[in-house]
């Protein structure tokens, strides 16, 4: 590359070396920087540098020139503060649905947007190898292929896997290609979801991302638009159990005041509370009724009762009796 073309770069090579180098407790002098701009072949002189790096801040770029020792040039504000990184981080790193490949990848890009003297606090940060990761090194590009179909109004078209008890993933349908006209994304206990309307049934379904293979964004447009007009992600989650499917039903509980904090978090601070008595209130909701339902009330002991309607009550009952059955001392 010629000399002088090099010369032509030095702005931007200075920028670098502030946006890498430097933070608050690591300035650069000018010294530094022209040594900086000297490995990429450019040469400079201290006028010219600041006179560069006055450019940078009439740009828009935050440097600040501190007196006292350590003396020189940083960057004082970033796109991301250090918190803000930290949180990043740690949401990919404990995200389930993406694999431990694409979390190092992700998370060196997010390391690029601070100096490196604050990257490696990110990276002491955030190693917890024992969180369980996907195995399906496609679900990144699944995301952003579902993205796509819903800002162009498409269907798409996918394969589903299952696991079987020989830790193999074996296709759903024998193969057969689902057909979904995709609406929502939901992030849900620390999985990726889709919400669409299947193209056979005709009803509202979600999947797993993370178990789609091969997905096409198909030619066809989308259907369920009225449906999904006036479609709540939060009501869909708060009645949906472990994001698994079931019959809906509107349910009556009647649960002990302590438990108040864990039926906000469940059903949303908008959830209407009735007074039951001195000790307990009662909230009527929409769920789905399904085994992971009825585990979660399970949970709570015998803190919540199902006071409505009578058919929910009596397969609970036998719910909680089949549990109990596998408990029974063999005669």
């Amino acid at each position: 590359m010629p000399k002088s073309f090099r010369q032509k770069l030095k702005v931007i090579y200075l920028m670098e070396a502030l946006r890498k180098k430097s933070d608050e407790q690591h300035p650069l002098t000018v010294n530094d920087l022209i040594a900086y701009l000297g490995d990429y072949g450019i040469s400079a002189e201290r006028k010219t540098v600041y006179d560069d790096i006055e450019m940078l801040r009439i740009y828009g770029m935050d440097i600040v020139n501190r007196r006292e020792k350590p003396s020189g040039f940083f960057l004082a504000s970033r796109e991301f503060q250090m918190a803000e990184l930290k949180l990043l981080v740690d949401a990919v790193q404990s995200s389930k649905f993406i694999t431990q490949k694409k979390s190092r990848q992700l998370i060196r890009k997010l390391e690029s947007l601070t100096s490196e003297y604050e990257a490696k606090k990110l990276q002491r940060q955030v190693y917890v190898g024992s969180r369980v990761k996907t195995m399906n090194e496609s679900v990144y590009y699944n995301i952003d292929c579902i993205h796509e179909a819903i800002s162009e109004n498409r269907q798409i078209s996918f394969q589903y896997y299952e696991w079987t008890v020989s830790k193999e993933m074996r296709l759903k349908k024998d193969g057969e290609r689902y057909r979904i006209s995709p609406w929502e994304l939901i992030w849900k206990d620390e999985n990726y979801y889709l919400v669409g309307l299947d193209e056979n049934s005709g009803i509202v379904k979600h999947y797993r991302v993370d178990k789609m293979l091969s997905i096409s964004v198909e030619k066809e447009l989308r259907s369920g638009e009225e449906f999904f007009r006036n479609f709540d992600p939060a009501k869909f989650t708060s009645g949906t159990f472990g994001m698994f499917g079931g019959r809906e039903e509107s349910v009556r509980l009647v649960f002990e005041n302590p438990l108040i904090g864990v039926v906000i978090d469940r059903f949303g601070h908008d959830v209407m509370i009735h007074k039951q008595d001195e000790e307990h209130f009662a909230v009527q909701v929409r769920v789905n009724v399904s085994s992971q339902f009825f585990g979660w009330l399970a949970g709570l002991g015998a803190g919540v009762v199902i006071s409505s309607p009578e058919n929910v009550r009596k397969e609970y009952k036998e719910f909680l009796e089949h549990a109990l059955e596998q408990y029974r001392e063999q005669k």
